[in-house]
């Protein structure tokens, strides 16, 4: 891919966790900013949205930080493991999926009902499976688990810091801008290098 290409990909997935972050940060925190726009109180929802927006955009860098890690972990994977790799994946992804429900119950249920840990998890995975999908359709069935796994177990690495601190709103916040970012770079990278691809062979014709 041409290096105008690259920086283009990067700033457009900057632009996607800057809106995503906005959008979710306003909605999710709803109760505390509906005054301030009832009121028309623009330095506080100025503030809220610049505050928004950094955080959007510290977001997308750490996605395309693993993005790009997985990207190597990819390769990596297909040489090590083979034609097993995929059900290696799918092996990790389903450990994944328990934790995010039995471990986070362990530590923070307090022997209550373990459904507001199902939902979460549930929701997040089926998020997964459709960008999985359309990432499938897209290129072709191959892809289906490579996506599955960098969406659903490269986001919960990414989730982290938020699934540590256990707060609601900014376990929301966190998982919807990684989930827009990621999807993003998963989706439209293939397709930045195919328009980058075309453009070369513009120019070797065009010199030839």
């Amino acid at each position: 891919m041409k290096s105008r290409d690259w920086v283009k990909f990067f700033f457009s997935s900057l632009l996607v966790g800057a809106a995503a972050a906005i959008a979710s940060g306003f909605i999710l925190n709803w109760d505390q900013q509906a005054g301030a726009f009832a009121e028309f109180q623009v330095d506080e929802i100025f503030a809220s949205l610049i505050w928004f927006i950094g955080v959007g955009l510290m977001f997308s860098v750490i996605s395309q930080m693993g993005f790009f890690a997985y990207l190597t972990l990819h390769r990596f994977g297909m040489g090590i493991f083979g034609s097993v790799w995929n059900a290696v994946q799918l092996l990790l992804i389903a450990f994944v999926l328990f934790d995010l429900v039995y471990f986070r119950y362990q530590i923070f249920g307090d022997s209550g009902s373990v459904l507001p840990y199902i939902w979460p998890a549930a929701g997040f995975f089926a998020a997964s499976l459709i960008t999985a999908y359309l990432k499938q359709r897209d290129t072709n069935k191959g892809a289906f688990i490579p996506a599955l796994f960098f969406m659903f177990v490269g986001t919960a690495i990414e989730w982290f810091p938020a699934l540590r601190e256990n707060d609601p709103n900014w376990l929301y916040f966190m998982l919807i801008s990684l989930l827009c970012c990621n999807a993003y770079q998963l989706i439209m990278l293939p397709r930045f290098s195919r328009s980058s691809r075309r453009k070369i062979g513009q120019q070797k014709t065009a010199q030839g």
